[in-house]
Parts: structure tokens; C-alpha cells; sequence
């Protein structure tokens, strides 16, 4: 944690926001979305995400407007408040941050130490679960098909051949 202060501390703010959005914002490895690396954009992922804000709300932690639940900061957040169910929260999600943790050692970004220290205080990965990490990192977020065939009125939609 030193380490990275003292690099923060030294770094001028446009370069630390430049940083923190190439890292973060661009580059989907590292997505502090977690819900996205195991659901990628598929319905399930609305399911968690509202799972996420009921454990809050029962908190009594209430998101700002356009915050999604999922948000790493805001987890943490809820894990400092709430410590019991916040740090249950951020161990449901471990596959997440160990799928973040990776991008960002890989990129040696000075924010890797902070995903270990994060990593440190919850219980280790399963068998399972680092086996998960795995075909995560190698296949990625998954995605869906269904729904997602274009639609308009038929006179706007090309006709197959042979078909009237």
C-alpha cells in the first residue's frame, strides 16, 4: 500500500485520470464491473445486480442515481460499512476480482497491489473456483444470442431467396 501512495502522491491528477481510464474504462479485463466478467451483458447479470443492491439497501446503504452495484469501489464501500455481509458480497465475487487481480499484474499497473491486498482478507480460491477463473480468463465474459435477431415491420425486412 505504500508503495502505490507514495506513486499516487507523486503523480499529477491529469495522469492519474488518463491512467485510471486507459486501465479501467477501456480496457475490459479490468472492468471493476465484476458482474461483467461472469455474466458478461447476459440477463443473469441483471439478476445479481439487483441481487447486490437488495444486500445494500438491507443495510442501509443507499447507491447514487446511475451507480450500478457491482462497482468495485462501491463494494468496497459496503464492505467498510457493513463489514459482515460486505465482505461476503466481495468473496461471491472473488472470481471477478482474481479475473481483474490477473489483468492488471499482466498490464503491471500500480493499482495490482491494491487487488491483492483486496484478495488477502477473503477466503482462498476453490479448486472450482480457480478452475473457473481460468476458462473465464481464456474464453471470456460469456454472451448470449437469444433475442438479439434483428426485428422491424416486414416491409422493412430483406426477403430470403425462395422464401415469400
Amino acid at each position: 500500500m505504500r508503495e502505490f501512495l507514495d506513486w499516487y502522491c507523486a503523480t499529477p491528477a491529469g495522469e492519474l485520470q488518463s491512467l485510471y481510464v486507459e486501465t479501467f474504462d477501456f480496457t475490459k479485463r479490468a472492468s471493476l464491473h465484476l458482474t461483467y466478467h461472469t455474466f458478461g451483458d447476459r440477463r443473469q447479470r441483471g439478476m445479481a445486480l439487483l441481487n447486490l443492491k437488495q444486500r445494500y439497501a438491507a443495510t442501509g446503504l443507499d447507491l447514487l442515481d446511475g451507480e450500478l452495484p457491482d462497482y468495485l469501489p462501491v463494494m468496497l464501500e459496503f464492505a467498510a460499512l457493513a463489514p459482515e455481509p460486505g465482505v461476503a458480497a466481495l468473496a461471491r465475487h472473488r472470481e471477478a476480482l482474481e479475473l481483474v487481480r490477473a489483468a492488471l499484474h499482466e498490464a503491471a499497473s500500480p493499482w495490482a497491489p491494491l487487488l491483492d491486498a483486496v484478495c488477502a482478507v477473503l477466503p482462498p480460491l476453490t479448486k472450482l473456483q480457480g478452475a473457473r477463473v481460468r476458462r473465464l480468463a481464456a474464453e471470456g465474459p460469456p454472451f448470449e444470442e437469444v433475442g438479439l435477431e434483428p426485428f422491424a415491420p416486414p416491409e422493412v425486412m430483406p426477403v430470403a431467396e425462395g422464401v415469400p
